[in-house]
């Protein structure tokens, strides 16, 4: 099933989506890749929306990525003794470690990493920013606020601490016994949140020892301020626009998706565009003309994948959210303007013989009338690169590791094939590259492809070798 587009799409699995049936549909909707979100659900009910994922991919004959999206660390505040209170603007609210119920002037909050990092004049924003408050006083056990922003406060509700590095991982003990889960499920992404600098993701690539692919969610400011080094020791991003939303002003967040797309397309690391994206369609059949749009500039942007939550996981229309989104990017990708917005926003790639020839790739696709790139990988380093160049044709890839093939599934223009057949010199390399491109419908007889591997062939890490074939 050839995806008749470049960017991909990630649909996550809910209540709405769990039977092998509704899986199925959105597969031949477009979905390229399925979130196991393990914030909410038990871990019976994703392995058994993992064991239909791979019920449809061995159906489809097709790869399909599955991503396991860890709940990270939850602040919260604790119970209140008479229900929901009013905060007056002004008034003085405190908040403590003291577990006793808390009523209109103070609250539990059981979080003492919160209190050892905060400092007179930060911001804290409780129940998704609806209600914000002041520090004016603060110790190891307590903080003493003013009500920037007053509301009615419920219990249990969330906590964001915007302009504070809070000294805590950004794995916790119910994230470590699920990525114990998901990997022993056999996962080919795990998602990290609420990263804050590169120390976080680097302990969740020890844990996972290559076994997984790591993708960071840039969520809160501090990892803005990081991003870089977050980047570099990631194997993919995501502009996670919840949370991100609640702890910056929203005018700054279409400023900062496009910093981290610019920063992942730079550093040749695949990003995802997420959350709201279609909000609309979890109640309504159809998005709204904004919801499109935020859509079409994800991919205008060059970002590798968008991202349903929501709409695919409670949404009373999950399949029509997945064709709706794969609509606006067959669109987007049409528009003559789309090809000068992707080849004007490229960056310059690394001094390097793989890049060289990845950049080869690109320039010879758009200098001869060439349907495909077909490229040779084992661990999938050749493709990135060549996806990383934003060329103008498909990237059809070939690899042994049924692994790397499905990992692929995520990347922009990637057509990842499991192709274990031995191809032990050029000519066999050139005759296996022709056959699979007609086979996969990405060549006819007479069309040009050309042709990326590493000489010796299947030793990672070693592009070094473009040929141009005709089919």
């Amino acid at each position: 099933m050839r995806r008749m587009r470049q960017a991909k799409i990630v649909a996550t699995l809910g209540p709405a989506s769990s039977d092998l049936a509704t899986i199925r549909s959105l597969f031949a909707a477009g979905a390229d890749v399925f979130r196991l979100n393990f914030s909410h659900g038990t871990h019976a009910q994703h392995r058994e929306r993992f064991d239909h994922i791979r019920a449809v991919e061995r159906e489809a004959g097709r790869p399909v990525a599955v991503l396991a999206d860890l709940q990270g660390p939850k602040l919260r505040i604790g119970a209140l003794a008479r229900g929901p209170v009013m905060l007056e603007a002004g008034a003085s609210f405190r908040l403590d470690l003291d577990p006793t119920p808390g009523d209109d002037s103070r609250a539990p909050l059981p979080h003492p990493e919160i209190f050892a990092a905060l400092a007179p004049g930060a911001q804290l924003l409780l129940d998704d920013g609806k209600l914000r408050l002041e520090v004016i006083v603060c110790g190891p056990e307590f903080a003493r606020t003013r009500v920037v922003v007053g509301g009615q406060l419920s219990e249990r509700k969330g906590v964001n601490v915007p302009s504070v590095v809070l000294p805590l991982s950004a794995l916790t003990d119910k994230d470590r016994t699920d990525l114990k889960f998901a990997l022993e499920l056999g996962v080919d992404w795990v998602a990290l949140s609420f990263v804050q600098r590169a120390a976080d993701v680097e302990e969740v690539q020890r844990i996972v020892q290559g076994r997984a692919r790591v993708l960071a969610k840039i969520e809160k400011p501090a990892a803005i301020d990081a991003l870089e080094p977050i980047v570099a020791a990631s194997d993919a991003v995501m502009v996670a626009r919840g949370d991100l939303g609640v702890e910056l002003p929203a005018e700054q967040v279409p400023t900062v998706q496009k910093r981290i797309v610019r920063a992942c397309r730079a550093a040749g690391k695949p990003v995802v565009v997420a959350t709201q994206m279609l909000e609309s369609m979890v109640t309504a059949p159809v998005p709204t003309r904004a919801e499109a749009s935020d859509v079409a500039n994800a991919v205008y942007e060059g970002a590798d994948a968008v991202m349903l939550s929501a709409e695919s996981a409670s949404g009373r229309y999950p399949r029509e959210a997945v064709a709706m989104m794969d609509r606006v990017i067959r669109q987007v990708e049409s528009d003559p303007e789309f090809r000068r917005a992707i080849d004007a926003s490229g960056c310059p790639p690394p001094a390097a013989i793989p890049d060289a020839i990845c950049l080869a790739l690109r320039d010879t696709a758009g200098l001869l009338p060439v349907a495909g790139i077909v490229t040779y990988t084992r661990s999938g380093a050749t493709s990135f690169r060549a996806a990383r160049e934003r060329p103008g044709v498909p990237v059809l890839s070939l690899t042994p590791d049924l692994g790397t093939a499905r990992q692929l599934a995520l990347v922009w223009g990637v057509h990842s094939i499991h192709d274990d057949e031995h191809v032990p010199d050029v000519p066999q390399i050139a005759a296996r590259a022709c056959a699979v491109a007609q086979r996969e419908a990405f060549a006819a007889a007479g069309d040009i492809v050309v042709i990326a591997s590493g000489m010796p062939f299947g030793v990672p890490g070693t592009t070094n070798f473009l040929h141009i074939a005709k089919v």
